[in-house]
């Protein structure tokens, strides 16, 4: 019996919402990889996936010069698909004859202590220069997302999606992260204050903890539209701040949470700390901050090694 393969994507994309409970984002991204892979394949029946086709498919895109962290996204979702064929019995060629591109190390967009603490002091400048409400609104809510997302660790898609009505006075959240995974974030004494300011100076009632359009939000209320912030817009709030504060190099949500978990390390926590605080679901995914941790190794060997030939 063969099985026609946009039928059995579909199933699959089903299968990832309600069965395994995966983000929409997460959906949307292997709905798109599957559907190249399809397009370009002209696939009909997943009996038809084969060494050589997928030979031929690592080539094409090698060639369409992506990445290799690119062409990894869509062999892993190739994978997973099949993978998915083969919990339900249906033949095609096993998930694991799939080999992913070799990548280098993986680069963190690390800034230096001074830099951060640049950074985290730019929305109170701004605040400082307020001449109206709305900007005095906005430079508030910076402060308590920069000061968030460095005394959580949060992901981007986490911190947009919390709620203002979570209790803000207590030292500790519960987040839904990826794969519907809850996990405690901490929140420092920092962090609680300036959200604590943020939350007494909002005039709407949107359940959003932080939210974007301030000139416009009655309007946007009166018409049931959500005034939640977006991960775009967090994304291009810590941009301006980096530039303000004199960066430049590349920063984005997730350099915060790459400093929250170096600091952490770099003041002696355990990487499995780390790890559940991050909510990696594997420790290979932690380890990748390490390297950036052991400078220390540079001391040690310059005291002991050696003296015997002094």
């Amino acid at each position: 019996m063969s099985h026609d393969a946009e039928t059995l994507k579909r199933e699959f994309l089903e299968y990832l919402e309600i069965e395994r409970g995966r983000a929409r984002r997460t959906i949307e991204n292997y709905d798109h990889y599957l559907s190249e892979f399809l397009r370009w394949s002209e696939l009909k029946k997943a009996e038809g996936v084969t060494d050589e086709l997928i030979r031929k498919y690592r080539l094409f895109l090698n060639r369409k010069e992506y990445t290799k962290k690119t062409q990894n996204y869509f062999l892993i979702a190739l994978r997973q698909f099949l993978k998915y064929l083969a919990r339900r019995g249906i033949e095609s060629l096993p998930a694991d004859r799939i080999e992913l591109a070799k990548q280098g190390d993986r680069d963190l967009d690390l800034i230096t202590s001074e830099e951060l603490g640049r950074l985290l002091a730019s929305p109170s400048e701004a605040l400082a220069k307020a001449s109206t409400p709305e900007e005095r609104l906005k430079a508030l809510r910076d402060i308590a997302i920069l000061e968030l997302f460095f005394s959580t660790g949060l992901r981007v898609a986490e911190l947009c999606s919390l709620s203002r009505y979570l209790d803000w006075k207590r030292d500790e959240v519960s987040v839904r992260g990826k794969g519907d995974k809850v996990r405690l974030v901490f929140i420092s004494p920092k962090a609680k204050e300036a959200i604590k300011e943020y939350l007494a100076e909002r005039k709407d009632m949107d359940d959003a903890l932080f939210v974007t359009g301030f000139r416009g939000a009655g309007k946007q209320e009166a018409e049931g539209r959500s005034l939640r912030i977006t991960p775009r817009s967090v994304a291009r709030i810590v941009k301006e701040h980096a530039l303000r504060a004199g960066i430049d190099k590349r920063v984005s949500p997730h350099t915060l949470r790459h400093m929250f978990a170096t600091d952490l390390l770099e003041n002696g926590a355990d990487i499995r700390s780390v790890q559940a605080l991050l909510g990696h679901a594997n420790i290979a995914t932690t380890q990748v901050y390490t390297h950036v941790t052991d400078r220390h190794l540079k001391d040690i060997h310059k005291t002991f090694h050696g003296k015997r030939r002094d």
